[in-house]
């Protein structure tokens, strides 16, 4: 039906809906500000005043790291792309901003993976979905290989009093889940965000060693700076931790924060929550931990996407496609 419509009518519907993404992303921030029940807007600004966020030397700071943290993902993704299409730094930073404005309120992020391969023609598309997971499942992996030593070094440090019944009932969903991935291996029906995992596994072993290298090596970066940039939040708010105690609770807490699915439009309250019960463990307050949380966001997820929005209203389809 689309096919038939007229040229002009085609290109109305086209702007139509960009500009229904960027609204709709807007939106979305907006009402998660002023409607968190966690936080206070007015409250959350406050503390910030107080502790002196707004400074020259900090804004300036953790502007820088939320800045090389999206410069390491544009990289990673410019390298990714590589294995099928070459692509300049620029036009790498406009698909990965634009496509997280396209995405900021679907589920899980899910939009990403159409907005990205949007960007390339219709033969391009199924092998850019698939690197765009490989990118998504190696980011994942150094949080839960991070996340595992901290949250074991942090339940020995600090004595965390765990309940036996609750721990087995999670030894045998872990066992389940294992069991069910390496049955659904074996099986060609099962899939991943549309993909079964023979194809998966296929394609990933075509891709050259040196591209995995440098894109494992881009999200042990990106995993250090914002993971420090938490940490630099704590010492602007007064906590007294050290570095090695911080991120033991910081790593344990995106590890958490990662395996408990969810809607990303609950992403920032299923983190905020997650935090605020690990740092009371080290002694930090509840609206310390909300603020951080809040301000990680604003920096590594709202700024860049209100970027992104620019180029979502200035994107048209590949040549193929319009």
């Amino acid at each position: 039906m689309f096919e038939t419509l007229p040229y002009k009518t085609k290109q109305f519907f086209f702007v139509v809906i960009k500009i229904s993404i960027v609204v709709v992303a807007f939106y979305f921030i907006y009402n998660k500000l002023s409607a968190n029940d966690n936080l206070d807007f007015r409250v959350f600004i406050d503390f910030l005043s107080k502790n002196d966020v707004f400074s020259l030397k900090n804004g300036v700071f953790l502007v820088f790291l939320s800045v090389f943290n999206w410069f390491f993902e544009i990289l990673k993704w410019q390298k990714l792309v590589s294995f099928v299409k070459k692509i300049n730094f620029k036009t790498a930073l406009q698909q990965s901003l634009g496509a997280l404005t396209a995405s900021l309120f679907t589920p899980n992020r899910i939009g990403d993976y159409g907005a990205k391969a949007m960007c390339f023609t219709s033969s391009y598309r199924k092998r850019i979905m698939f690197l765009n997971l490989l990118g998504n499942i190696m980011q994942m992996c150094i949080t839960v290989i991070f996340g595992v030593i901290g949250l074991s070094l942090f339940i020995k440090k600090y004595n965390v009093n765990i309940d036996n019944y609750n721990t087995i009932k999670i030894l045998v969903l872990i066992v389940l889940i294992f069991s069910f991935a390496f049955f659904a291996m074996k099986q060609n029906r099962f899939k991943i965000k549309g993909f079964s995992i023979e194809k998966i596994i296929s394609f990933i072993k075509n891709i050259p060693l040196k591209i995995h290298a440098y894109s494992f090596i881009l999200s042990v970066t990106r995993y250090v700076i914002f993971s420090f940039q938490f940490y630099y939040l704590l010492l602007i708010f007064g906590a007294d931790l050290s570095y090695i105690n911080a991120m033991l609770v910081i790593t344990s807490m995106y590890l958490l924060a990662s395996v408990i699915p969810s809607v990303f439009i609950f992403d920032v309250i299923i983190k905020g929550s997650v935090a605020v019960y690990l740092f009371s463990i080290v002694g930090v307050n509840e609206i310390t931990i909300l603020c951080i949380v809040t301000l990680m966001w604003l920096l590594n997820f709202v700024f860049p996407s209100l970027i992104g929005s620019f180029y979502v209203l200035n994107f048209n389809l590949p040549k193929d496609n319009s």
